[in-house]
């Protein structure tokens, strides 16, 4: 029996704030696009997927779908991942342009596109700006496990007031103003490029307490990302672990990972925050805004009801029942993805260097078949990954294939930042 191993780019998707800093005025010049519900709605509610901490949306696009796409804070433009859209759109309204990005590499090429139409739920957007790419760089479906084919943001949240419920995994929207009184703690929001920040303050072991301009941006699956400070590179706390920290247009984005004293956001505040610390020249020296710190993702903000209200540059947050959760990281090194044929099935994309999964004797490209004797071919892979990062101390017996042999290993998992 032979295994095809699809290689990723990176275990975790961050900083897709930074997906598209484009600067072209092809998009900027287009039609005030804003959606509007249908048949004089006033509110539209639907049940989204969440899966590592994202949320996925079906939208459809020019009358076809549904299709998969993750709702982002901190994009632009609607962003196509899956080339094999391309055939949705008019050809004759495809304009070709190359475009630098984040990461560890060099330019590439998409296409610009205009007359797009996308419903999402009882709401519709006519030629809302799209970009999309000629070949796919960030393989989401390998890494959520879900087939997902883009990203959709900044119009959707500029024309309703959205409210987001992870807990039940609901997602309202409806006309502004329409909510006279919106439960929780509002935070005032500034928007750059089109992505909202807000100002807060954050406590290190390195600097104490200080101020931080950050990007609200709820499709980073990550707590806390910090890129810089002062101008210059944000300090990183001596107890650390080297990170594959995600994937941006241009590459891999590597960094460190570890943790913080507290962050206050609101009347909130979190402590001992799991961190990345991306390579300063992956991420900082490429953006536009000047004093951002870095940016707030979606490990926190599952911890409360969400509210975005971009009419009146808000947001506003209520604690649930995930609040006091801790912040945990993987526990035993091992980046897992899962490849889907006919069934689930789980591999081993890296095996960090002096991790529990290296002492174990796992290498990259085994399937993960079963877990304490327990077939997980109908597991999802935060099912998987969740186990990883459960229990200092846990261990499981971990049954996998190698060039067709069935090996078991002993994975004894370890808290390491």
């Amino acid at each position: 029996m032979k295994y095809r191993i699809t290689k990723i780019k990176a275990p975790f998707i961050i900083l897709i704030t930074l997906i598209l800093s484009l600067q072209i005025s092809f998009l900027s010049n287009c039609y005030s696009q804003n959606f509007t519900l249908k048949n004089d709605l006033k509110r539209d509610v639907i049940t989204f997927i969440k899966v590592k901490n994202l949320i996925v949306i079906p939208i459809f696009i020019n009358g076809k779908g549904p299709y998969n796409f993750l709702l982002d804070t901190g994009v632009s433009p609607l962003i196509v991942t899956d080339p094999s859209l391309i055939g949705n759109f008019n050809t004759d309204g495809l304009r070709s342009f190359k475009i630098n990005g984040v990461g560890d590499g060099a330019e590439i090429d998409v296409l610009l596109a205009n007359n797009v139409q996308v419903d999402v739920g009882k709401a519709s957007i006519e030629n809302i700006p799209t970009v999309v790419l000629k070949e796919e760089i960030f393989n989401f479906s390998n890494y959520l496990g879900i087939k997902v084919h883009g990203i959709i943001g900044y119009y959707f949240f500029k024309s309703f007031l959205v409210k987001i419920n992870y807990q039940t995994n609901r997602l309202v929207f409806e006309q502004p103003g329409l909510s006279k009184k919106i439960k929780g703690t509002k935070l005032n929001l500034e928007f750059f490029e089109n992505k909202p920040y807000i100002n807060t303050k954050l406590s290190t072991d390195n600097l104490g307490e200080i101020n931080a301009l950050l990007i609200v941006d709820n499709g980073a699956s990550h707590a806390l990302s910090l890129e810089t400070y002062q101008a210059g590179v944000f300090p990183v706390p001596t107890q650390n672990i080297d990170g594959n920290l995600g994937v941006g247009l241009s590459g891999e984005i590597n960094g460190k990972i570890g943790r913080i004293k507290s962050l206050k956001i609101g009347n909130y505040h979190i402590n001992n925050l799991l961190t990345n610390f991306p390579n300063y020249n992956d991420i900082a020296a490429k953006t536009n805004v000047k004093n951002r710190t870095g940016n707030i993702g979606a490990e926190v903000l599952k911890r409360f009801y969400v509210t975005f209200d971009y009419e009146n540059n808000a947001m506003y947050l209520k604690k649930n029942s995930s609040f006091k959760d801790k912040f945990e990281h993987d526990m035993s090194g091992l980046e897992v993805y899962i490849s889907s044929d006919n069934r689930n099935r789980f591999f081993i994309n890296r095996v960090e260097v002096g991790s529990p999964g290296e002492k174990a004797g796992f290498e990259i490209g085994d399937e993960l078949i079963s877990i304490n004797f327990k077939d997980i071919s109908s597991s999802s892979l935060d099912d998987v990954t969740g186990l990883f990062k459960s229990i200092d101390g846990q261990t499981f017996l971990i049954e996998i294939v190698r060039k067709d042999n069935i090996l078991v290993k002993l994975l004894r998992l370890k808290r390491r930042v």
